[in-house]
């Protein structure tokens, strides 16, 4: 279909592409606040799901399973194992039982290849984002008074 020096040069784009945005998150992670970073978390959790819906979309199930499981890392490995269960009393659980449903949903999408779980899983994540967001633009408004 391409040439293979085009082909070529079109695979060290993606390479350098990769690099260069692998770069850009690290360095973002690196100097990001603790209330910054699970903003980050969010962010690559819906940019997950919308990777996982374009592969479903396109029968890839090999980046669908990709796209998922790193959802399902975020949500696990990210959000949950960042909870104070302790400190954190009855939220804190409430939080911990949601990520575990969201998991578990995720990995059912996965299997059943459902849309529908996906469209669930960014429903019930996406109130969370939006109340997170709010508070650092509170915080902001009170910085400046």
């Amino acid at each position: 279909m391409y040439s293979a020096p085009f082909a070529s040069r079109l695979t060290q784009n993606r390479q350098s592409a990769g690099a260069y945005h692998q770069v850009g998150v690290q360095t973002a992670v690196t100097s990001a606040s603790a209330h910054h970073l699970v903003t980050l978390l969010f962010d690559a959790y819906f940019a997950a799901l919308g990777r996982a819906q374009f592969a479903m979309q396109q029968n890839d199930t090999a980046a669908k399973g990709a796209a998922i499981t790193h959802a399902v890392r975020i949500v696990d490995e990210g959000l949950k194992a960042g909870l104070n269960l302790d400190a954190g009393g009855k939220l804190a659980v409430d939080l911990a039982d949601l990520y575990a449903y969201v998991c578990l949903r995720l990995t059912q999408a996965n299997l059943r290849n459902d849309p529908r779980a996906l469209d669930e899983c960014r429903q019930l994540m996406q109130p969370l984002r939006d109340a997170w967001t709010s508070i650092a633009e509170h915080r902001e408004v009170l910085n400046r008074l």
